[in-house]
């Protein structure tokens, strides 16, 4: 979350058979060919349409995937619904609470940010919990959901946009600030290896060993995982 700074066809064509006889072909071998003939044209359309099928983008899913840490999984069937809910691809919205609090719900950072999706408290209204985790979720998806759409759809763009605002998503990458060039870093990979079905992260295991080991424990301690 944005901290407050003052600071991705062949075409066939059949030659026409030289028949060699009476200049027509017999009636008894019409229908035999022409099933043939259709069995074949089926047959190439339906090849033609795998390899289209195989070369479609990734379809979001309803679940999100095994690659995130326990903690993340803990909260899968809320992240659900709260993906549906902000009409958010659930494997883009558990990369953010990986990164952001990595499943606590109590987390705070040294700027103030609060809870799962670490949303700073000028995005409450007077009467919310932070620390609510459907209210958290709710004022944190808004942002990336907001964030998603000033990208263009394009995820890596929503991810800067969310950590350091959404101004960002227009200017320079090389102008960003460090904190959201590694928060790009590792969370587009992480969110693309979801996405597309791996069962293993090595941009999230890398992730985890050079900054998430301490906000993991804490969520596991924190969320009573054996």
């Amino acid at each position: 979350m944005p901290r407050a700074r003052s600071t991705k066809v062949y075409r066939q064509t059949a030659a026409a058979p030289q028949y060699q006889g009476s200049g027509c072909l017999s009636d008894f071998l019409l229908a035999p060919l022409a099933v043939i003939i259709v069995s074949a044209l089926l047959a190439s359309f339906a090849w033609n349409h795998d390899i289209q099928a195989d070369d479609s983008p990734p379809v979001a899913s309803a679940n999100i995937s095994s690659i995130f840490r326990i903690e993340i999984l803990h909260w899968a069937d809320s992240i659900s619904s709260w993906a549906a809910a902000s009409q958010l691809d659930p494997n883009l919205v558990a990369t953010i609470m990986q990164i952001e609090s990595c499943g606590d719900p109590r987390a705070r950072s040294s700027a103030g940010a609060m809870g799962l999706f670490q949303v700073m408290p000028f995005h409450f209204y007077a009467i919310d919990d932070p620390y609510s985790p459907n209210t958290n979720a709710a004022r944190g998806l808004a942002y990336l959901a907001k964030s998603l759409a000033t990208a263009g759809g394009n995820a890596r763009l929503a991810m800067a946009g969310y950590n350091g605002g959404i101004g960002l998503i227009g200017r320079a990458e090389w102008s960003w600030p460090a904190q959201t060039k590694r928060y790009v870093q590792y969370g587009a990979p992480i969110y693309e290896d979801a996405r597309n079905g791996l069962i293993f992260s090595t941009a999230l295991n890398e992730w985890y060993e050079k900054y998430g080991v301490s906000l993991c424990q804490q969520a596991h301690q924190r969320l009573g995982l054996p």
